[in-house]
């Protein structure tokens, strides 16, 4: 493979139809350690990070001034192999592994995302979602800088090389590109002489810091700890939101680019997004999903024989709304863990059938039981109402659905790939009318209040506009509307 060869295969554009859920953007990952295979480093850290995106993965490295980038569409597993790995040389890497929100699902749009300038190339990778994007595309035009892709993360490494272009060194060329960014960003970057982390002033997508052999010198970037965990990396700590860290062979300095920086961490990061076993505000984030449990149960309980979860995310509350509440948890829905996204459309009976292919109800558990059914979300409800449907079909005499969550009622604008307003369901119908809808004799959510009080920080230092429509950041009122059908003032 040669520097700056992007060695892929095309795919067409089209996407499966939206599931019941919010998808996540992205997940990053960087790492500098000189003598290490980052290359192979990066896919497992790519590997654990597999959850916050399906659609395509990517790593670029640098081999001192050489870039080596490869990247396509699928699974990170699908994506790469020894071969592949074994051309990725260098002693620094960033990687990705992509569900779009800004531009398509199509090779040209995964990541990183290469620029080039007078200082060599620059490679970024990004987890979120800008809201600036019109205006950042028109004055990189402004600058005659052309386009390969329709994402925002290439108009950031645009805005890098061209502030480098101008005169600036790396640090100060990013620090005047992020100025340039409005919405939500986590970065990872591979340059030709450092790595560099960052996040938006709010620091609404996760990144954190480790380190690797006890190195004082190597050190690791990711979404989440358990990006670090899998490749044997120590937690450091979180980047800050506003911080820039510039890791090169001299080690890693810190630089708060944004002074006025007020954390606005995305909530449904700690409810459902990121994997149980990282670490969040010093405790797994099961130990907080079985908390919203037991806080749901107090809120909610309703007589019933047993409790089940949703696998694999609404386990955690499950377990939690099972120990406050002393009503037996059990296993009622199987997953099948192997059934990835298909493009090959089932029968009309196995369409019948519902969700048969990921979910399947154990009938003897269910039979003749009155059922607690806990999950972490319901955004459009079609596939709720498909599990409930199944555990009637499989026996169950009552079903009771609670939520760990409250009701989605706003779309994301900061890398969340949630429907326009008009498709959320809790948008557009009342709690009773929901329960009617997807088939259960009873439906609560979790208490805005009691999702926020069971993180044991300061309910400020959440983004939860997803819930009350307050966002952080201010939306563009083009963008915005472009999501917010329901809320349009009546034409007369």
């Amino acid at each position: 493979m040669m520097p700056n060869d992007l060695l892929t295969t095309d795919c067409s554009d089209s996407k499966p139809q939206n599931p019941d859920k919010p998808e996540e953007a992205c997940g990053v990952f960087g790492i500098y350690a000189p003598g290490q295979d980052v290359a192979k480093l990066t896919y497992f850290g790519l590997y654990a990070l597999q959850h916050r995106g399906q659609e395509s993965a990517g790593i670029a490295t640098f081999e001192s001034e050489k870039l080596y980038l490869y990247k396509d569409m699928g699974l990170v597993s699908q994506v790469f192999n020894e071969s592949i790995l074994s051309e990725l040389k260098g002693n620094l890497a960033v990687g990705h592994t992509r569900y779009s929100t800004t531009g398509s699902s199509r090779v040209v749009n995964a990541q990183p995302a290469i620029a080039n300038s007078r200082l060599g190339s620059v490679a970024v990778a990004h987890n979120g979602n800008l809201v600036n994007t019109p205006q950042l595309r028109e004055e990189m035009t402004r600058r005659q800088y052309s386009f390969i892709t329709t994402t925002d993360t290439e108009l950031i490494a645009l805005a890098i090389a061209s502030e480098v272009d101008s005169g600036k060194n790396w640090v100060d060329g990013c620090i005047s590109a992020f100025k340039m960014c409005e919405g939500a960003f986590s970065l990872t970057i591979a340059t030709p002489v450092g790595l560099i982390g960052t996040r938006d002033p709010h620091g609404i997508r996760p990144l954190v810091i480790g380190t690797l052999d006890t190195n004082p010198t190597r050190y690791v970037l990711a979404s989440e700890t358990c990006g670090l965990d899998i490749i044997g990396a120590e937690f450091l700590r979180e980047v800050k939101p506003g911080e820039m860290v510039w890791i090169t062979e001299d080690g890693l300095q810190s630089i708060e680019w944004e002074q006025q920086a007020s954390r606005k961490l995305c909530v449904f990061e700690m409810i459902y997004f990121a994997r149980p076993d990282s670490i969040m505000e010093g405790e797994s984030l099961y130990s907080y999903r079985m908390r919203i449990g037991r806080v749901l149960a107090k809120e909610s309980l309703v007589e019933a024989d047993l409790v089940i979860g949703v696998p694999d995310s609404g386990i955690p509350a499950a377990i939690g709304f099972s120990q406050q509440s002393n009503i037996p948890y059990m296993e009622g829905l199987i997953k099948n863990r192997y059934v990835g996204r298909t493009f090959i459309q089932p029968t009309q009976g196995m369409r019948e059938a519902g969700i048969r292919m990921k979910l399947n109800p154990l009938r003897d558990v269910l039979e003749g039981k009155r059922v607690i059914m806990v999950d972490d979300s319901i955004v459009r409800g079609t596939t709720s109402g498909k599990i409930v449907k199944a555990l009637r079909d499989a026996g169950a005499s009552e079903v009771h659905m609670r939520i760990s969550s409250p009701p989605v009622t706003h779309p994301c604008f900061y890398g969340i790939d949630t429907d326009n307003q008009d498709q959320l369901i809790a948008a557009k119908k009342s709690v009773a009318e929901i329960a009617q809808h997807i088939g259960v004799d009873s439906l609560a959510y979790l208490s805005w209040e009691g999702m926020l009080q069971a993180t044991h920080e300061d309910p400020q230092s959440f983004c939860s506009a997803c819930f009350t429509g307050k966002y952080p950041i201010d939306v563009p009122e083009p963008i915005k509307r472009s999501k917010l059908m329901l809320e349009e003032p009546a034409k007369v």
